[in-house]
């Protein structure tokens, strides 16, 4: 007997219809002798319904009344479901979230789960009933109603299935799993048999928004196995698992992200704190940061540029500006029609000239790179947004991602249940349970960083730049490129320092051909936070800037990733970094 969770989104309860096939597939798990929990979310485009009717009352309805409001779409749904599945001669209860005892912060509209209670689903399933959640609302300290906010019903499920303990989750949507890149930019598109926590976090913007963060996060953190199949079709789908269960391919696929804003805060004194300073009101103002990209200072001065998501670029600026002046930066400057395009995949860390390929498939296509950041499972470039399509379609091509794949990972619907944990380690663990979890702070001390200045600002320098460093067997671990200036752009990239030499001399021919200049430090310390969370909670980035600057450590570099933040600092501040970081964050 195993203990499943199920969650049926929007579309998969449009009508009475849908609501009774969705009903029957519950009742299929139950009667073969599972238990069975039901998340189900508002019908088809209730919410939205709800949101124009608040709308017509006033343009600024308060945020509690809001939650109010929107948590009657998912109470219609549940007992409509439970209605379903009490009529195909079962019995089930419908339970809204306070009901549950989904406790969850006071931040309405986008309210964070704190702890869920499971005594009282439990004695249900215990005598043979179904249960019907409603997803996406939970309640406060105080008894008012909350949502949860984008992809909250999701979120609930895989919550449930955490400390239920599940043996597996599976969402029931409008797509057949998870693909290789969003099928409406690119019909080519594959569905994955199976794919790691990590890779699914990278690829959040991945197939029509299939699953949201905050739900994988919650599934890495307390491994839950978690099943994305179609409502309508009767296909495998896909099984997002720890990376030991995946397949380690060195590309799963490719992620675009495609309304970004960058800005650039140029010409910052190279001192440590200057971070800290930019990104502690960027936080304050809860504003998430993505792609953070510092440069190797030149002349006592740096560049720093990040991106946000288009709607938070005014207030961004905002901020930015406030503190450049504090600084006393050069100036401010930004982009507002930028696009984010990513590979994504575990095996990347293992081989040679992944970075190479993608970026030669961009030049190929004539598409101009604007900014580069890397984690070990990761390769994200900046571009104009008008390339975005074409940039997908370049580098799925060029990793040959519509290709099937032999893959031995289950995703048949019943996946190995994950390691149990005792009921005193669930309960410490879920305390604050969708609090940021850092897990790892981690010192490299055994590379060389090399970097060139002045490169020309034209499609196919990076392609040209990798396309050599391949050809002569490096290893490149960390990719940095800052936003060009004057036409003019630079680039960053660590190596084994027992590769430094080799890697300085072809960077010199690299150079000369291209007009630019080589520095290099013969050692420096690489510094990585891990966790789950690292994106999604504002102010991460300024938790690791400020100790450091505090303790006058000064930050070279910096890439950023859903799962990793990467900073570079001198090879002698290595070990005293290390220290002050996992003391910051409580390891």
């Amino acid at each position: 007997m195993a203990l499943v969770v199920q969650k049926f989104g929007g579309t998969s309860v449009a009508d009475a219809q849908k609501i009774v096939a969705a009903a029957r597939k519950a009742v299929a798990r139950h009667k073969g002798g599972d238990k069975v929990v039901v998340v189900v979310s508002a019908m088809g485009h209730q919410t939205d319904v709800l949101v124009d009717l608040a709308k017509q009352i006033t343009e600024r309805p308060s945020a509690r009344e809001m939650d109010m409001l929107l948590s009657t779409g998912e109470q219609v749904s549940v007992a409509l479901f439970a209605m379903a599945i009490q009529s195909l001669g079962e019995e089930a209860v419908s339970l809204t979230g306070a009901q549950i005892g989904i406790r969850t912060d006071s931040t309405h509209t986008k309210a964070r789960i704190k702890s869920i209670s499971t005594d009282h689903i439990m004695k249900l399933l215990d005598d043979g009933r179904i249960v019907i959640a409603a997803g996406f609302q939970g309640i406060d300290q105080h008894g008012n109603i909350t949502t949860l906010g984008r992809g909250g019903s999701d979120t609930t499920a895989v919550a449930l299935a955490a400390v239920l303990r599940a043996d597996v989750c599976e969402i029931y949507t409008d797509v057949e799993g998870v693909y290789t890149t969003d099928p409406r930019i690119l019909p080519a598109a594959r569905r994955l048999p199976s794919i790691s926590y990590d890779e699914m976090l990278e690829l959040a913007s991945l197939g029509a928004g299939v699953m949201h963060p905050r739900s994988i996060e919650f599934a890495k953190k307390f491994g839950v196995p978690v099943l994305v199949r179609s409502s309508f079709k009767d296909v495998p789908g896909t099984l997002i698992v720890a990376a030991d269960r995946a397949t380690s391919r060195p590309v799963s696929g490719v992620a675009l992200a495609k309304d970004e804003a960058r800005i650039t805060l140029e010409g910052v004194p190279d001192q440590p704190g200057s971070n800290h300073k930019l990104f502690s009101p960027l936080a304050s103002s809860g504003i998430a940061v993505d792609m953070i990209v510092q440069n190797l200072a030149q002349q006592g001065l740096a560049d720093i540029s990040f991106t946000v998501p288009a709607d938070d670029l005014a207030q961004a600026l905002d901020v930015t500006r406030a503190v450049a002046k504090k600084l006393g930066a050069t100036g401010v400057s930004h982009d507002d029609s930028m696009a984010k395009v990513s590979v994504v995949g575990v095996g990347m860390a293992r081989e040679e000239g992944v970075a190479g390929k993608m970026f030669l498939a961009l030049s190929r296509e004539g598409i101009n790179v604007r900014m580069i950041t890397t984690s070990e499972i990761k390769i994200s470039v900046l571009i104009d947004r008008a390339d975005a399509a074409k940039a997908v379609k370049a580098a799925h091509a060029a990793f040959e991602l519509e290709q099937p794949e032999v893959d031995t990972a289950e995703s048949s619907g019943t996946a190995a249940p994950p390691t149990k944990s005792s009921p005193l380690d669930v309960v410490r663990r879920l305390e604050g349970m969708e609090d940021l979890a850092v897990e790892d702070c981690q010192l490299d001390s055994s590379q060389a960083l090399v970097t060139f200045t002045d490169l020309p600002d034209t499609p196919g320098v990076a392609a040209d730049v990798f396309e050599e460093i391949g050809r002569h067997k490096l290893f490149v671990d960390m990719i940095v490129q800052s936003h060009p200036r004057g036409g003019r752009a630079e680039l960053s990239f660590t190596v084994p320092a027992v590769d430094r030499d080799r890697a300085i001399e072809v960077a010199g021919r690299i150079a000369k051909a291209r007009g630019a200049t080589v520095a290099n430090v013969p050692n420096v310390a690489k510094l990585s936070i891990t966790g789950v969370g690292i994106r999604s909670h504002a102010g991460v980035a300024d938790r690791l800037f400020a100790p450091l600057g505090e303790a006058g450590v000064n930050v070279d570099l910096v890439s950023t990733s859903e799962v990793r933040l990467n900073v570079v600092v001198a090879a002698e501040q290595g070990k005293q970094s290390l220290e002050v970081l996992r003391k910051a964050f409580g390891l």
